[in-house]
Protein backbone atom coordinates (compact mmCIF):
# COMPACT_ATOMS: atom_id res chain seq x y z
CA UNK A 1 0.00 0.00 0.00
CA UNK A 2 1.39 3.65 -0.94
CA UNK A 3 0.03 6.54 0.49
CA UNK A 4 0.60 8.18 -3.10
CA UNK A 5 1.25 7.49 -6.59
CA UNK A 6 4.31 6.14 -7.91
CA UNK A 7 5.42 7.58 -11.32
CA UNK A 8 7.17 5.02 -13.29
CA UNK A 9 9.61 3.45 -11.05
CA UNK A 10 11.53 0.16 -11.27
CA UNK A 11 13.79 -1.78 -9.42
CA UNK A 12 15.33 1.28 -8.70
CA UNK A 13 13.89 4.56 -7.03
CA UNK A 14 15.79 7.08 -8.82
CA UNK A 15 14.14 10.31 -6.84
CA UNK A 16 16.78 11.14 -3.46
CA UNK A 17 15.96 12.95 -0.28
CA UNK A 18 15.37 11.64 3.07
CA UNK A 19 14.13 7.78 3.74
CA UNK A 20 13.10 7.05 7.28
CA UNK A 21 13.01 3.43 8.02
CA UNK A 22 9.73 2.78 10.59
CA UNK A 23 6.55 4.47 10.49
CA UNK A 24 6.44 5.20 14.50
CA UNK A 25 6.89 8.00 15.88
CA UNK A 26 10.66 8.58 15.48
CA UNK A 27 10.00 7.83 11.37
CA UNK A 28 6.79 9.81 11.31
CA UNK A 29 8.61 12.86 13.02
CA UNK A 30 12.06 12.54 11.34
CA UNK A 31 9.99 12.13 7.98
CA UNK A 32 7.89 15.41 9.02
CA UNK A 33 10.29 18.12 10.04
CA UNK A 34 12.44 17.54 7.06
CA UNK A 35 9.32 18.33 4.95
CA UNK A 36 8.76 21.55 6.93
CA UNK A 37 12.50 22.80 5.58
CA UNK A 38 12.24 21.25 2.40
CA UNK A 39 9.11 21.20 0.58
CA UNK A 40 10.19 20.03 -2.79
CA UNK A 41 12.90 17.18 -1.95
CA UNK A 42 11.33 13.65 -1.87
CA UNK A 43 10.77 11.84 1.58
CA UNK A 44 10.30 8.55 1.79
CA UNK A 45 8.63 6.25 4.90
CA UNK A 46 9.51 2.13 4.62
CA UNK A 47 7.69 0.25 6.98
CA UNK A 48 7.03 -3.72 7.16
CA UNK A 49 3.79 -3.08 9.08
CA UNK A 50 1.17 -3.33 6.77
CA UNK A 51 -0.89 -0.89 9.09
CA UNK A 52 -1.35 2.93 8.61
CA UNK A 53 0.99 4.57 11.15
CA UNK A 54 -0.58 3.80 14.87
CA UNK A 55 0.03 4.69 18.14
CA UNK A 56 1.33 1.63 20.68
CA UNK A 57 0.72 2.49 24.16
CA UNK A 58 -3.01 2.41 23.81
CA UNK A 59 -2.73 -1.21 22.75
CA UNK A 60 -1.91 -2.30 25.92
CA UNK A 61 -4.55 0.01 27.30
CA UNK A 62 -7.63 1.79 26.42
CA UNK A 63 -7.63 -0.43 22.74
CA UNK A 64 -6.98 -4.03 24.36
CA UNK A 65 -9.86 -2.61 27.02
CA UNK A 66 -12.45 -1.60 24.15
CA UNK A 67 -12.57 2.00 25.83
CA UNK A 68 -10.65 3.38 22.11
CA UNK A 69 -10.50 3.00 18.47
CA UNK A 70 -8.72 5.55 17.42
CA UNK A 71 -4.94 5.12 17.47
CA UNK A 72 -4.08 6.57 14.20
CA UNK A 73 -1.00 8.59 14.53
CA UNK A 74 -1.94 11.07 11.62
CA UNK A 75 -5.59 10.84 9.19
CA UNK A 76 -5.10 8.99 6.49
CA UNK A 77 -4.84 11.85 3.63
CA UNK A 78 -2.21 13.83 5.98
CA UNK A 79 0.95 12.08 4.13
CA UNK A 80 -0.63 13.00 0.43
CA UNK A 81 -1.21 16.49 1.79
CA UNK A 82 2.59 16.72 3.04
CA UNK A 83 3.43 14.85 0.25
CA UNK A 84 5.48 12.01 1.63
CA UNK A 85 5.55 8.78 -0.11
CA UNK A 86 4.63 6.06 2.59
CA UNK A 87 5.12 2.67 1.64
CA UNK A 88 3.43 -0.40 3.91
CA UNK A 89 4.62 -3.71 4.12
CA UNK A 90 7.60 -3.82 2.85
CA UNK A 91 10.85 -5.37 4.44
CA UNK A 92 14.42 -3.48 4.09
CA UNK A 93 16.86 -6.26 3.95
CA UNK A 94 19.82 -3.59 3.43
CA UNK A 95 21.29 -0.50 4.07
CA UNK A 96 23.97 0.25 1.60
CA UNK A 97 26.05 3.00 2.93
CA UNK A 98 28.70 2.76 -0.04
CA UNK A 99 26.12 3.57 -2.63
CA UNK A 100 23.52 5.39 -0.17
CA UNK A 101 20.83 2.93 -0.77
CA UNK A 102 18.54 1.06 0.95
CA UNK A 103 17.34 -2.39 -0.54
CA UNK A 104 14.15 -3.98 0.05
CA UNK A 105 13.10 -8.06 -0.04
CA UNK A 106 12.59 -8.33 -3.95
CA UNK A 107 16.03 -6.09 -4.63
CA UNK A 108 14.42 -2.91 -5.19
CA UNK A 109 16.86 0.05 -4.12
CA UNK A 110 15.63 3.62 -3.03
CA UNK A 111 18.81 6.18 -3.20
CA UNK A 112 18.85 8.73 -0.21
CA UNK A 113 20.55 11.96 0.61
CA UNK A 114 19.82 10.77 4.16
CA UNK A 115 18.72 8.04 5.92
CA UNK A 116 17.04 7.49 9.22
CA UNK A 117 16.84 4.30 10.96
CA UNK A 118 14.09 4.17 13.22
CA UNK A 119 12.72 0.40 13.42
CA UNK A 120 11.66 0.03 16.61
CA UNK A 121 11.54 -3.40 18.42
CA UNK A 122 10.77 -6.88 17.83
CA UNK A 123 9.68 -8.97 20.73
CA UNK A 124 11.67 -11.72 22.62
CA UNK A 125 10.74 -15.24 21.81
CA UNK A 126 9.23 -17.14 24.33
CA UNK A 127 11.68 -20.41 23.98
CA UNK A 128 9.16 -23.45 25.52
CA UNK A 129 7.54 -25.97 24.27
CA UNK A 130 4.03 -24.65 22.72
CA UNK A 131 5.74 -21.16 22.68
CA UNK A 132 3.31 -20.65 19.11
CA UNK A 133 0.36 -20.41 21.42
CA UNK A 134 0.72 -17.60 23.09
CA UNK A 135 -0.03 -14.01 21.61
CA UNK A 136 2.17 -11.13 21.74
CA UNK A 137 1.08 -7.41 22.20
CA UNK A 138 3.48 -5.32 20.21
CA UNK A 139 1.35 -4.41 16.73
CA UNK A 140 -1.70 -3.87 15.80
CA UNK A 141 -2.89 -6.44 14.81
CA UNK A 142 -1.35 -8.29 18.02
CA UNK A 143 -3.66 -6.00 19.59
CA UNK A 144 -6.54 -7.21 17.19
CA UNK A 145 -5.72 -10.81 17.65
CA UNK A 146 -5.78 -10.85 21.32
CA UNK A 147 -8.47 -8.38 21.91
CA UNK A 148 -10.75 -11.23 19.67
CA UNK A 149 -9.56 -13.85 21.83
CA UNK A 150 -10.69 -11.95 24.54
CA UNK A 151 -13.73 -11.91 23.67
CA UNK A 152 -14.54 -15.84 24.27
CA UNK A 153 -11.99 -16.23 27.33
CA UNK A 154 -12.69 -17.25 30.76
CA UNK A 155 -8.96 -17.32 31.98
CA UNK A 156 -6.04 -15.27 30.81
CA UNK A 157 -2.32 -16.15 31.94
CA UNK A 158 0.23 -13.08 31.20
CA UNK A 159 3.78 -14.26 31.16
CA UNK A 160 6.53 -11.60 32.04
CA UNK A 161 6.01 -8.87 35.14
CA UNK A 162 7.02 -5.75 32.79
CA UNK A 163 5.03 -2.40 31.85
CA UNK A 164 2.92 -4.15 29.08
CA UNK A 165 1.98 -7.17 30.70
CA UNK A 166 1.01 -5.13 34.08
CA UNK A 167 -1.26 -2.87 31.81
CA UNK A 168 -2.65 -5.59 29.65
CA UNK A 169 -3.31 -8.35 32.83
CA UNK A 170 -5.19 -5.55 34.62
CA UNK A 171 -7.09 -4.63 31.23
CA UNK A 172 -7.72 -8.34 30.65
CA UNK A 173 -9.48 -8.59 34.36
CA UNK A 174 -11.34 -5.77 34.20
CA UNK A 175 -13.44 -7.37 31.56
CA UNK A 176 -13.86 -10.45 33.66
CA UNK A 177 -11.47 -12.60 33.11
CA UNK A 178 -10.06 -14.61 35.59
CA UNK A 179 -6.43 -13.26 34.67
CA UNK A 180 -2.90 -14.25 36.36
CA UNK A 181 0.80 -12.54 35.71
CA UNK A 182 3.77 -15.11 35.91
CA UNK A 183 6.79 -13.68 36.43
CA UNK A 184 10.43 -14.91 36.47
CA UNK A 185 11.27 -12.06 39.32
CA UNK A 186 9.63 -12.33 43.25
CA UNK A 187 7.70 -8.93 41.88
CA UNK A 188 6.81 -7.03 38.69
CA UNK A 189 9.18 -4.45 37.68
CA UNK A 190 11.87 -5.68 39.84
CA UNK A 191 14.70 -5.16 37.47
CA UNK A 192 13.99 -1.54 36.51
CA UNK A 193 12.34 0.00 39.48
CA UNK A 194 13.71 -2.47 42.39
CA UNK A 195 11.63 -4.59 45.63
CA UNK A 196 9.74 -1.61 46.89
CA UNK A 197 8.18 -0.73 44.04
CA UNK A 198 7.52 -3.76 42.20
CA UNK A 199 5.67 -4.65 45.75
CA UNK A 200 3.76 -1.80 45.60
CA UNK A 201 2.80 -2.73 41.80
CA UNK A 202 2.41 -6.25 42.97
CA UNK A 203 -0.39 -4.78 45.49
CA UNK A 204 -2.06 -2.63 42.43
CA UNK A 205 -1.90 -5.90 40.11
CA UNK A 206 -4.13 -7.29 43.22
CA UNK A 207 -6.40 -4.43 43.44
CA UNK A 208 -7.24 -4.99 40.03
CA UNK A 209 -8.42 -8.62 40.13
CA UNK A 210 -4.98 -10.09 38.68
CA UNK A 211 -3.08 -12.79 40.81
CA UNK A 212 0.77 -12.60 40.53
CA UNK A 213 2.92 -15.40 40.84
CA UNK A 214 6.72 -14.53 41.31
CA UNK A 215 9.35 -16.64 40.97
CA UNK A 216 8.35 -18.64 38.35
CA UNK A 217 9.72 -20.64 35.57
CA UNK A 218 7.28 -21.20 32.26
CA UNK A 219 7.56 -24.97 31.49
CA UNK A 220 5.25 -25.73 28.74
CA UNK A 221 2.10 -23.62 27.36
CA UNK A 222 -0.69 -25.37 25.36
CA UNK A 223 -4.39 -24.77 24.87
CA UNK A 224 -5.39 -25.05 28.35
CA UNK A 225 -2.86 -22.68 30.02
CA UNK A 226 0.40 -22.81 30.80
CA UNK A 227 2.61 -25.46 32.82
CA UNK A 228 5.16 -23.98 35.75
CA UNK A 229 8.25 -25.97 36.14
CA UNK A 230 7.00 -26.81 39.87
CA UNK A 231 4.52 -29.03 38.05
CA UNK A 232 1.78 -26.32 38.76
CA UNK A 233 -0.67 -25.70 35.95
CA UNK A 234 -2.30 -22.36 35.57
CA UNK A 235 -5.41 -21.88 33.37
CA UNK A 236 -5.60 -19.76 30.76
CA UNK A 237 -8.20 -19.71 27.16
CA UNK A 238 -5.86 -17.01 26.31
CA UNK A 239 -1.77 -16.67 26.62
CA UNK A 240 0.02 -13.66 26.18
CA UNK A 241 4.00 -13.55 26.24
CA UNK A 242 5.03 -9.99 27.03
CA UNK A 243 8.36 -11.00 27.31
CA UNK A 244 10.02 -8.01 26.52
CA UNK A 245 11.58 -6.39 23.32
CA UNK A 246 14.97 -6.28 21.47
CA UNK A 247 15.93 -3.15 19.50
CA UNK A 248 16.18 -3.64 15.86
CA UNK A 249 19.37 -2.69 14.83
CA UNK A 250 20.38 -5.58 11.90
CA UNK A 251 20.73 -3.25 9.34
CA UNK A 252 23.05 -1.10 11.64
CA UNK A 253 24.92 -4.19 12.32
CA UNK A 254 25.11 -5.64 8.45
CA UNK A 255 26.32 -1.80 7.37
CA UNK A 256 28.81 -2.45 10.28
CA UNK A 257 27.57 1.08 12.16
CA UNK A 258 28.75 1.43 15.29
CA UNK A 259 27.00 -0.31 18.32
CA UNK A 260 27.04 -0.76 21.95
CA UNK A 261 24.83 -2.41 24.65
CA UNK A 262 22.27 -3.87 21.56
CA UNK A 263 21.57 -0.07 20.20
CA UNK A 264 23.11 2.13 17.38
CA UNK A 265 25.55 4.89 18.79
CA UNK A 266 24.55 8.53 18.03
CA UNK A 267 25.97 11.75 18.71
CA UNK A 268 23.37 14.60 20.30
CA UNK A 269 22.31 15.31 16.90
CA UNK A 270 20.76 11.51 16.44
CA UNK A 271 23.92 10.71 14.00
CA UNK A 272 25.49 7.68 13.40
CA UNK A 273 29.00 6.08 12.45
CA UNK A 274 28.08 6.42 9.08
CA UNK A 275 27.38 9.85 6.61
CA UNK A 276 24.26 11.05 6.61
CA UNK A 277 22.61 8.31 8.33
CA UNK A 278 20.70 8.60 11.57
CA UNK A 279 18.78 6.43 14.29
CA UNK A 280 15.85 7.66 16.37
CA UNK A 281 13.70 5.33 19.24
CA UNK A 282 14.03 2.51 20.67
CA UNK A 283 17.18 1.29 18.72
CA UNK A 284 19.12 4.47 19.43
CA UNK A 285 21.71 4.64 22.14
CA UNK A 286 22.16 8.72 21.83
CA UNK A 287 23.95 11.11 23.84
CA UNK A 288 22.11 13.13 26.02
CA UNK A 289 23.35 16.91 26.83
CA UNK A 290 22.02 16.98 29.90
CA UNK A 291 22.95 13.62 31.26
CA UNK A 292 26.24 14.30 29.89
CA UNK A 293 26.28 10.40 28.58
CA UNK A 294 24.70 8.12 25.86
CA UNK A 295 21.29 7.11 27.08
CA UNK A 296 18.89 4.44 25.91
CA UNK A 297 15.46 5.97 25.80
CA UNK A 298 13.00 3.02 25.32
CA UNK A 299 9.67 5.18 24.91
CA UNK A 300 6.86 7.16 22.84
CA UNK A 301 8.05 11.03 24.16
CA UNK A 302 11.38 10.32 23.29
CA UNK A 303 10.99 8.62 20.01
CA UNK A 304 9.11 11.20 18.79
CA UNK A 305 11.34 13.72 20.31
CA UNK A 306 14.84 12.17 18.59
CA UNK A 307 12.81 11.58 15.29
CA UNK A 308 12.51 15.09 15.16
CA UNK A 309 16.00 16.11 16.13
CA UNK A 310 16.82 13.90 13.18
CA UNK A 311 15.02 15.21 10.76
CA UNK A 312 15.75 18.90 11.36
CA UNK A 313 19.86 17.70 11.45
CA UNK A 314 19.46 15.85 8.33
CA UNK A 315 17.56 19.04 6.65
CA UNK A 316 20.67 21.54 7.63
CA UNK A 317 19.18 22.80 10.97
CA UNK A 318 20.85 20.55 13.47
CA UNK A 319 19.33 20.11 17.42
CA UNK A 320 20.41 18.39 19.99
CA UNK A 321 18.99 15.85 22.42
CA UNK A 322 18.84 17.51 25.67
CA UNK A 323 15.46 16.43 27.00
CA UNK A 324 14.82 14.27 30.23
CA UNK A 325 13.31 11.11 28.81
CA UNK A 326 9.55 10.13 30.81
CA UNK A 327 7.10 7.78 30.33
CA UNK A 328 3.70 6.85 32.37
CA UNK A 329 1.89 3.31 32.76
CA UNK A 330 -1.82 2.79 33.78
CA UNK A 331 -2.12 -0.39 35.52
CA UNK A 332 -6.25 -0.63 36.03
CA UNK A 333 -7.01 2.98 37.59
CA UNK A 334 -3.38 3.57 38.38
CA UNK A 335 -1.04 5.25 36.71
CA UNK A 336 2.73 5.33 37.64
CA UNK A 337 4.84 8.15 36.12
CA UNK A 338 8.81 7.76 35.77
CA UNK A 339 11.25 10.81 35.21
CA UNK A 340 15.11 10.21 34.40
CA UNK A 341 17.80 8.76 32.69
CA UNK A 342 16.41 5.22 32.43
CA UNK A 343 20.31 3.96 33.96
CA UNK A 344 21.17 1.50 36.81
CA UNK A 345 20.63 2.90 40.13
CA UNK A 346 22.93 2.43 43.36
CA UNK A 347 20.58 3.68 46.01
CA UNK A 348 16.38 3.64 45.95
CA UNK A 349 14.26 5.64 48.66
CA UNK A 350 10.67 4.88 49.02
CA UNK A 351 8.18 7.27 50.67
CA UNK A 352 4.83 5.99 51.10
CA UNK A 353 2.02 8.91 50.80
CA UNK A 354 -1.78 8.39 51.73
CA UNK A 355 -2.52 7.22 48.09
CA UNK A 356 0.45 6.80 46.36
CA UNK A 357 4.38 6.92 46.58
CA UNK A 358 7.27 8.05 45.62
CA UNK A 359 10.25 5.98 45.12
CA UNK A 360 13.84 8.21 44.40
CA UNK A 361 16.77 6.33 42.39
CA UNK A 362 20.18 7.70 42.78
CA UNK A 363 23.72 6.61 41.43
CA UNK A 364 26.90 8.43 42.05
CA UNK A 365 25.43 10.31 44.46
CA UNK A 366 23.38 11.86 41.77
CA UNK A 367 20.09 11.92 41.19
CA UNK A 368 19.03 9.72 38.36
CA UNK A 369 14.98 9.23 38.22
CA UNK A 370 12.14 9.09 40.08
CA UNK A 371 8.94 6.88 40.09
CA UNK A 372 5.43 7.92 41.71
CA UNK A 373 2.12 7.25 41.89
CA UNK A 374 -0.08 10.28 42.60
CA UNK A 375 2.46 12.25 44.27
CA UNK A 376 2.69 15.07 41.07
CA UNK A 377 4.93 17.15 43.37
CA UNK A 378 7.50 14.97 43.64
CA UNK A 379 7.25 14.42 40.26
CA UNK A 380 7.42 17.85 39.26
CA UNK A 381 10.67 18.33 41.84
CA UNK A 382 12.80 15.23 39.88
CA UNK A 383 12.65 17.17 36.55
CA UNK A 384 14.77 19.97 37.97
CA UNK A 385 17.12 18.03 40.62
CA UNK A 386 17.51 15.29 37.47
CA UNK A 387 18.73 17.39 35.46
CA UNK A 388 21.00 19.35 38.34
CA UNK A 389 22.75 15.91 38.99
CA UNK A 390 21.74 17.13 42.18
CA UNK A 391 21.88 15.02 45.64
CA UNK A 392 18.61 13.61 46.86
CA UNK A 393 18.22 14.81 50.56
CA UNK A 394 17.26 11.72 52.88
Amino acid sequence: MRSKARRGYSDVVRASGLIAVGSGPAGLNAASAFRARHPRVPVTILTADPAMPYEKPPLSKEFLCGRRSDIDLRPADWFARHDLDLVLGITVERLDVDNREVVTRGGRRYPYWHCVLACGSSPVPLDVPGAGNALHLRSFADAVALRMAALSARSAVVIGGGLIGCEAAACLASDGIATTVVAGEPVPLLRRFGVDAGERVAKILSDNGVRFIGSAEVAEIDDRGVTLATGEAVDGDVVVAATGVRPDISLAVEAGLRTDRGRIVTDEHMHTSASDVYAAGDVALAYNVDARRHVAAEHWRDAARQGMIAGETAAGYPRSWDDLPEFSCTIGTSTLKYRGWGTSYQHSRLVDHRDGFTVWYEADGEAVGVLSLNADEDYQQAAGLVRAHAHIDG
